[in-house]
């Protein structure tokens, strides 16, 4: 049997064990709680630390008619070309439904696009831009699509189409350029000859860690100098951005993948190359806006590496061994022309028109009043005579 004097006593006790549990759940949540940032805190230190920022698209230089919105709106590596057809005022295949670029106006497009691609580096500190978009799916990619468009509408006039990959010694050169870029040395040979010759970037640029005899730092000083010799020429022959035909530029430098090949991304040889190169960079951007008279647009792509898209080669049982086009082997469909679809809506819209033109003529001529004729019509030759 319970006394009174017991429950007396046990009620403190009671008290005391929810006062107890009451500090304990606060201990246990105040203790989760700063497991869970010191957890967050170690997730962000460790992206920061391995540099995980992503492939990007920057836009350096932009006039102001060609409006790039900021934002962090993802581009796909596979729709560059299409961009810098939209830029350049060209229509497209297809839409490209990306908030990143709006819309401008009809008349104006700019006289110069420049696109250069950095291999192995997935940001540069480019300190002025425009705007900045991260890089999804980076593909290979190259701007043939865009240089036949600018050869096929203005032949005439003969633009500059230049696309340059010093690390593999590739050219394409069109229009002008070819009697502008006769002199750009283009073969890792003739660069690194350039390198020893007066003028060369070699005398202002601070080298620091980077040496001159090696070859990887002897390719990425070929870049650098190519780049300078660029924008050199352009100074010399001003009269090029003065025309009414827009010009193309296509650079693809990979002298810092090679030096995160042979030396590693912390080594002091990469940290100073990404230096030099984003200040050139930036030095090249203004430069080649300033020669257009600010109408140009200056796009840098950087890529850590390029993926390869993995391609399932198959056939159908149900083929059809008729080819549809006679002059490929592989049953490809023939190529449109670039101004199909401008053909076909003016063809089309115009047999409409001629079509209800002659129903509108018919129906007007069948249901014509004989009252409205003229006189030589309505009365006869001695009627005339009469009168």
């Amino acid at each position: 049997m319970v006394t009174s004097g017991q429950l007396i006593s046990a009620s403190p006790r009671r008290k005391m064990s929810l006062t107890s549990c009451r500090r304990m759940e606060a201990v246990f949540s105040a203790a989760f709680l700063l497991c869970c940032l010191l957890t967050t805190g170690e997730i962000h230190a460790s992206v920061e630390s391995n540099g995980v920022q992503g492939d990007s698209l920057t836009v350096l230089q932009a006039p102001e008619f060609v409006s790039f919105q900021k934002g962090d709106w993802p581009v796909s590596g596979e729709k560059i070309p299409d961009l810098v057809a939209l830029t350049m005022g060209f229509s497209i295949q297809e839409d490209l439904s990306w908030p990143g670029l709006q819309a401008g106006p009809l008349f104006q497009r700019p006289r110069a696009n420049v696109l250069v691609v950095v291999r192995g580096v997935d940001s540069l500190a480019l300190p002025q831009s425009v705007a900045s978009y991260p890089l999804e799916n980076p593909v290979p990619f190259t701007l043939d699509s865009v240089a036949e468009t600018v050869h096929s509408l203005f032949a005439e006039d003969t633009p500059v189409v230049l696309q340059l990959a010093p690390s593999e010694e590739r050219l394409y050169m069109l229009g002008k350029a070819n009697a502008v870029f006769e002199d750009l040395p283009v073969t890792l040979q003739q660069i690194r000859a350039r390198l020893s010759q007066d003028g060369s970037v070699l005398a202002s640029l601070p080298l620091n860690s980077l040496s001159r005899n090696a070859e990887a730092d002897l390719l990425f000083l070929s870049e650098v100098q190519v780049l300078h010799d660029i924008t050199a020429l352009l100074q010399r022959h001003r009269h090029l951005a003065k025309d009414h035909s827009p010009d193309l530029y296509s650079l693809e430098l990979s002298g810092l993948e090679e030096l995160s090949r042979l030396y590693g991304q912390d080594s002091p040889q990469y940290r100073d190359a990404t230096a030099i190169l984003a200040s050139v960079l930036q030095k090249f951007g203004e430069d080649v806006y300033a020669l257009y008279g600010n109408s140009a647009v200056v796009e840098v792509v950087t890529v850590k590496t390029f993926e390869v898209p993995l391609t399932r080669k198959s056939r159908s049982i149900l083929e059809s061994k008729q080819i549809s086009n006679p002059g490929s082997p592989y049953n490809l469909a023939y190529k449109y022309n670039f101004h199909y679809a401008v053909v076909f809506n003016i063809v089309l819209w115009l047999m409409i028109a001629l079509a209800l033109a002659v129903i509108a003529v018919s129906y007007n001529l069948w249901n014509m009043d004989p009252g409205y004729d003229s006189i030589i019509y309505r009365m006869t030759n001695q009627k005339i005579r009469m009168d």
